[in-house]
């Protein structure tokens, strides 16, 4: 149990190393513990004889939003598992604070709820994002409205009651990439949110570049197992007390185990997440020269995350891999692959779909940590069934994802 663990954290140190922090952070008063793995706390609830005091703090939680002091209160306000997560997210991203939700698209609706109840429900952003990203913008189910443009038209899509502009980079599914410092500049005062469930900390910080609020589907890279669901909104402090008291109130918390299991995945990630980059960068290098391959997707950043467009039956190939996964989601140590105009983006009207680059002919792989012999070797019997074409298009077929081209994540 963890209930001797102090709700407060030590304050960020950014002379270490990202695989440091990855290692570390989140575990700096273990030893003064006399532990060596972090405790997992699954209480729902924590006694205290002093109501009066209880009182008080509860208070100061619902004014500031801020941690409360001492042990916890109860399980929905905060707990020192998932607080172990939280800070060591935030070490990893450089922000101030982060808060954890029980999946992604928890942590996107606090967002919107947050800005919302200051009176900004309008919502400018750049597609493609993730698709339940998009739908949840698109239908205005938090009664929040969107302008859809591109990164050029940020600036002249801002009103008085913009409440937030939102990227995804590089964007499901088909790796297109932002400048994110241009990006930044652009909004002026508005809060940039960068979905940085793809690149991770390892790959882009994007506070470095002038983000305010950074998202992540903890689910994929950060837990990096297929056996936890999560999601992280990593930001300033101001705006993490907001996203506390959202929260609490909304039930969208997550779950001490899951917290425990992705201050574990921390741990590794910079380590698989460059490992799998190696071989997605290998992948990338055959698929171009391969001539049942019609395009390429791959970020500048790098990554482990592959896009590519196929001449015959895309469905064939899904049918087809023995090795690889075909499956949603991503980030896992296995191999997964999918349609995203089947899968997630189905969700997408398909004209918007087709018009932020995301055909029917398209497949989205996350490559993982397998040997990337037996990878390549699954990926042809797979496509071995589809046609050649009769000529090949000239000119390169590896894009450059800097730009949009013509259900789980």
């Amino acid at each position: 149990m963890d209930n001797e663990v102090s709700m407060t954290h030590p304050a960020p140190t950014p002379s270490r190393a990202l695989a440091t922090e990855a290692v570390h952070a989140g575990r700096d008063d273990l030893a003064s513990l006399g532990l060596h793995a972090p405790p997992i706390d699954l209480s729902t609830t924590y006694p205290s004889h002093d109501s009066r005091g209880e009182a008080m703090r509860i208070d100061a939680f619902a004014t500031t939003g801020a941690r409360p002091d001492g042990p916890p209160v109860y399980a929905r306000l905060d707990n020192p598992t998932t607080g172990r997560f939280e800070t060591a997210l935030a070490r990893l991203e450089r922000t101030e604070s982060a808060v954890a939700f029980a999946s992604g698209m928890a942590a996107l609706t606090a967002v919107l709820l947050a800005r919302a109840s200051q009176g900004l429900r309008h919502v400018v952003a750049v597609r493609p994002l993730y698709g339940c990203s998009d739908h949840l913008l698109g239908t205005g189910l938090l009664g929040t409205e969107v302008t859809w443009t591109d990164p050029a038209g940020i600036a002249d899509a801002i009103r008085p009651d913009t409440g937030l502009v939102m990227v995804e980079t590089p964007a499901n599914p088909t790796l297109a990439e932002v400048d994110i410092r241009a990006v930044a500049h652009a909004c002026g005062t508005v809060p940039l949110l960068v979905d940085n469930t793809f690149a991770t900390p390892v790959l882009q910080r994007p506070v470095e570049h002038g983000a305010r609020i950074v998202l992540h589907s903890a689910t994929k890279y950060l837990g990096g197992h297929g056996d936890v669901m999560g999601g992280v909104v990593a930001c300033d402090e101001e705006f993490a007390a907001t996203l506390r008291q959202v929260r609490f109130a909304t039930g969208g918390v997550l779950h001490p185990l899951a917290g425990y299991l992705l201050l574990r995945g921390l741990s590794t990630l910079p380590v698989r997440v460059r490992a799998a980059s190696t071989s997605a960068a290998e992948l990338v290098r055959r698929l171009t020269a391969d001539p049942r391959i019609a395009r390429v997707h791959y970020p500048r950043i790098g990554g482990a995350m592959i896009s590519f467009e196929v001449y015959g039956d895309p469905h064939r190939v899904i049918s087809g891999v023995r090795l690889i996964t075909p499956a949603v989601s991503l980030g896992s140590v296995d191999s997964l692959i999918q349609h995203p105009a089947s899968i997630s983006h189905r969700i997408v009207a398909e004209g918007d779909r087709r018009a932020s680059g995301v055909g029917d002919r398209l497949l989205r792989m996350s490559v993982g940590l397998e040997d990337v012999e037996d990878l390549w070797a699954d990926l042809c019997q797979a496509l071995s069934d589809g046609p050649l074409p009769s000529v090949r298009p000239a000119g390169r077929t590896l894009q450059p994802s800097n730009g949009p081209t013509p259900a789980g994540r």
